[in-house]
């Protein structure tokens, strides 16, 4: 048997579409949890704290790090997992990125682009796989606005959204695959801008509810996300559409 996978992250929004996909391809997994273990894939650590990544990390030939957070914290948890990772055994580490955090300036991108480097300079065996906004993110900028009369969505602003079990696919390839070091972008099938997006939800939903494009200032963050800097429109490599998320 080849030497486990472990995947941080793996109770979150992508970690639940990996896990069985790795698990289905024949790859013995384990899960990190701060957590107490629920089964025998899962092992408690702590990212931030350090505590109980050696263990999580021995014996692994590969680690999917899938788990993010907020500015410092998420470098905290990269850099914690780096340095476990070069005192035991120099696994192949993929990490998962978000087209755009080198061209769109927001405090988030900022952090992950920090966590790249960290990881580039490391020296370990490397994939980072960029892709663009998750279809649940769209979905969640109009559910929060539910007890609203109409859905808002920033005016001029365009998303790409791709599904998670197609990059959890991709991720299961990479594992399966020598280091790549920047592999190519993912995105999703299809460029649309957030208003027709939110149109799209609430046609789903059965909702009445307008949607009204909300203008947004042309500054720092907000200007990169209005010329599309966050969009892969050349690596449109994902199939299923919006609608055909809303209908899963």
């Amino acid at each position: 048997m080849t030497d486990p996978i472990l995947v941080t992250g793996g109770t979150g929004r992508l970690g639940r579409r990996l896990v069985p996909r790795l698990l289905a391809a024949g790859h013995a997994v384990r899960v990190l949890s701060r957590k107490p273990p629920r089964d025998e894939m899962m092992c408690r650590g702590d990212l931030i704290t350090g505590e109980g990544l050696e263990d999580a990390v021995s014996d692994t030939g590969t680690i999917i790090h899938c788990a993010t957070g907020n500015g410092h914290a998420d470098q905290d948890a990269t850099r914690n997992l780096v340095q476990t990772a070069m005192r035991t055994g120099r696994p192949h580490l993929i990490y998962v990125s978000i087209v755009g955090i080198d061209r769109v300036d927001i405090s988030y991108y900022r952090a992950k682009l920090a966590c790249e480097r960290l990881l580039e300079e490391s020296g370990l065996p490397l994939t980072i796989q960029r892709a663009t906004q998750f279809h649940e993110l769209i979905a969640w900028m109009c559910a929060i606005q539910r007890r609203l009369p109409m859905i808002m969505m920033p005016a001029g602003v365009s998303f790409q959204p791709v599904d998670t079990g197609e990059v959890a696919a991709r991720l299961t390839d990479l594992a399966e695959a020598s280091p790549a070091g920047r592999a190519p972008d993912m995105g999703g099938p299809e460029v649309r801008t957030a208003a027709d997006l939110a149109r799209a939800y609430a046609h789903a939903r059965s909702s009445r509810r307008p949607v009204v494009p909300m203008p947004l200032p042309g500054i720092g963050g907000l200007r990169g996300f209005r010329e599309g800097r966050h969009l892969a429109p050349d690596h449109a490599v994902g199939q299923i559409t919006f609608e055909r998320f809303l209908t899963a």
